[in-house]
């Protein structure tokens, strides 16, 4: 398949998959009133959500720091907060947060030459970790909603993802997967992904030698995720959603799986149509469920503030900075 017919198909795609969304929501919302929700959200409780959310930045950067140090790579935390900031800027623009990956992943191989392959290893190890600590607050999720929450399919999901988890780290880290993974090598050829791939694999493998940083990033992980779900929490009582932090800790970690497929720019319609099919199963009215989702949308708008801040000052700078003058010619 050309390369043409490959972005129309999956232009095709993310709109129809945008518009069944957005159909969805109009069909289970009354706009009049959920506009009345969202226009009278608390305020405090407004800024409490975005808070969690930007606090949880500081931990990531560390831990990012700490993965990119074990092989090699010793960079500032402040210059890695930063590039947190910038890559959300960027996943605003492109389809969910694995386009902000691919920016961290640029600018640090740009800082630093020749390591593209340490680069693209941490950020992308980082991102695993980070999906087997959510899906570990999945499965405690898990455990709590049994019984309790009517939420169907969602539970078998949130463990088919588990299991896929644990298969996927055997498969990252296992040493007697390596031959078998020689198969694949002639079709990743003929597809021209080879080369990035190993590079992308041996990246995240060769930190298989370091199994205690990677229990601490993990076990890190794990709190900074089940901080982020409070951030969502504090969303759904700005508009008046009365439930505990309990059943956002079933729902959180699948609305992070969600956000990590590439459906739709930014989750767009994406994320709105979830909040609306989850709360809905508690017992929260259709208006307040998308009102949830819309302002903790309004959350991850407002993380993105400081990197346009950033790459418009940056971009100030380098069109201030003095061109270099021609050498002279011979006296």
């Amino acid at each position: 398949m050309s390369l043409h017919r490959k972005r129309a198909v999956r232009i095709t795609g993310s709109v129809v998959v945008t518009g069944l969304c957005v159909a969805y929501i109009v069909w289970k919302i009354n706009v009049h009133e959920t506009a009345h929700i969202l226009v009278n959200a608390d305020f405090a409780w407004f800024l409490l959500s975005f808070g969690l959310a930007i606090a949880a930045t500081w931990p990531m950067a560390w831990r990012w720091q700490r993965l990119l140090r074990a092989k090699g790579i010793d960079e500032r935390l402040g210059w890695l907060v930063r590039c947190y900031f910038v890559s959300w800027f960027v996943g605003q623009v492109l389809p969910t947060s694995l386009g902000g990956d691919a920016s961290r992943i640029y600018e640090t191989t740009k800082r630093h030459p020749g390591r593209g392959g340490v680069a693209a290893g941490s950020v992308l190890l980082e991102r695993a970790l980070g999906g087997a600590a959510t899906l570990t607050l999945a499965a405690i999720g898990f455990a709590l909603a049994i019984g309790r929450y009517d939420v169907g399919a969602y539970l078998w999901i949130e463990g088919a993802f588990i299991v896929a988890t644990i298969g996927l780290g055997f498969v990252l880290f296992s040493r007697r997967v390596r031959r078998p993974l020689r198969r694949f090598v002639p079709i990743a050829r003929a597809a021209r992904v080879e080369r990035p791939l190993r590079a992308v694999y041996e990246g995240i493998h060769q930190y298989r030698h370091n199994v205690w940083l990677l229990v601490g990033v993990f076990a890190l992980t794990v709190f900074v995720q089940a901080w982020r779900v409070l951030s969502i929490w504090a969303a759904g009582k700005a508009v008046g959603v009365d439930l505990s932090p309990r059943p956002y800790y079933v729902m959180g970690p699948m609305l992070f799986l969600v956000m990590l497929v590439p459906f739709t720019i930014n989750g767009l319609a994406v994320r709105e149509a979830f909040f609306v099919s989850f709360l809905t199963k508690l017992g929260v009215p259709a208006d307040q469920a998308f009102a949830t989702g819309f302002l903790f949308f309004v959350v991850t708008i407002c993380l993105a503030l400081p990197g346009v801040v950033i790459v418009a000052v940056e971009s100030l700078r380098g069109l201030r900075s003095p061109a270099l003058k021609p050498p002279a010619s011979g006296a």
